[in-house]
């Protein structure tokens, strides 16, 4: 959720204001706006505007889509700026409703740890970690940084490893192995005066950095737009002149997956998938002054979505559902390369 950006090439404050304008533009997309906007707040300093946005957040009328996300933030913003006692309360409330999401575990795991809280943080990813793979024949992808930060949390504090750090150190793709990366004497080597540990410790923590920003941080995606087939029903009933773009839906899915398959093998990066509603395309249509029925409104109409934060990564990650709604695995449905 923070933006993974250097403090020296972004305003973060300007960033901010320009996220609560949007918001205020698209009040249906103002969820994932306003966490973008509190965390460039957080970044420039601004802590308690921060936790006002949090607030702002939790008091809306018309309800969130991942309320215990926006609380995990709101503790882990409030501990670092005094209010330990506030992030203590949310942090144990979170636990007691046990959240189906990963995320906020995360989160508050990382703000105990951060605050050297290392028994209470490995209690935590353990609680979520069991919550969230009981009944999982293989972990989700989201659920990745659960398993290798409760990897890390025992490491630190000396436990021995069990079947979930095992598998947390197969799910590991870095060139580093879990075990050096999340190994305590590796503070020594920072001060060591031999180069070669030094270079060592360097390329392990670039490794490190690099995971996390695979994980947590994705750029601005170049972004194909995904019609659901009730929306799409829809858009072509109301504007059948589009349907030379959409012959059919099952043409739509296979351009969909045989497009982004061609940005990949040309080395076009960060690719993601938005889906569309005919709703919001008609209002994007009227902000522009054209008729939906224009078909070269649709890219527009895609990467304004993905500017929203509304894009979804592609390829999918092992074991997660395919992008096209169908429920199954994306290595059985159209990441299968016989479709």
């Amino acid at each position: 959720m923070r933006p993974d950006t250097p403090a020296e090439n972004v305003d973060h404050a300007a960033e901010a204001a320009r996220l609560e304008r949007t918001a205020g533009l698209y009040p249906e997309d103002a969820e994932p706006l306003l966490l973008r906007a509190a965390a460039h707040l957080e970044l420039s300093g601004h802590r308690p505007a921060a936790t006002a946005l949090y607030d702002r957040l939790l008091n809306t009328a018309t309800g969130l889509d991942n309320p215990h996300l926006v609380r995990a933030l709101k503790a882990s913003n409030l501990w670092e700026y005094g209010h330990e006692a506030e992030a203590r309360a949310i942090i144990d409330g979170l636990r007691a409703t046990g959240p189906r999401d990963p995320a906020p575990w995360v989160i508050i795991a990382e703000a105990l740890e951060s605050h050297d809280e290392l028994e209470a943080a490995a209690e935590t990813f353990t609680q979520g970690t069991g919550l969230l793979l009981a009944d999982a024949a293989e972990p989700p992808y989201a659920t990745h940084p659960l398993l290798f930060g409760r990897h890390r949390v025992r490491r630190m504090l000396g436990a021995p490893h069990d079947e979930w750090d095992t598998l947390a150190d197969t799910l590991n793709t870095a060139p580093v192995s879990l075990d050096e990366l999340h190994d305590p004497k590796r503070v020594w080597s920072l001060g060591s005066d031999n180069p070669a540990e030094l270079a060592a410790e360097i390329s392990r923590l670039r490794a490190e950095l690099g995971t996390y920003r695979e994980a947590l941080s994705r750029p601005f995606p170049v972004a194909i737009l995904h019609w659901p087939a009730d929306e799409l029903a829809e858009l072509l009933s109301d504007y059948p002149g589009l349907s030379a773009e959409y012959p059919s839906y099952e043409e739509h899915l296979a351009t969909i997956e045989r497009s982004l398959r061609e940005l990949a093998a040309s080395g076009t990066q960060n690719l993601g998938i938005v889906p569309g509603t005919v709703p919001s395309y008609e209002a994007f249509a009227a902000s522009e002054g054209t008729s939906p029925s224009d078909a070269t409104l649709l890219p527009q109409y895609a990467t304004t979505l993905a500017s929203r934060g509304l894009a979804t990564p592609w390829p999918p990650q092992r074991g997660a559902t395919c992008w096209c709604g169908s429920q199954g695995s994306y290595d059985e449905c159209h990441g299968n390369p016989e479709d």
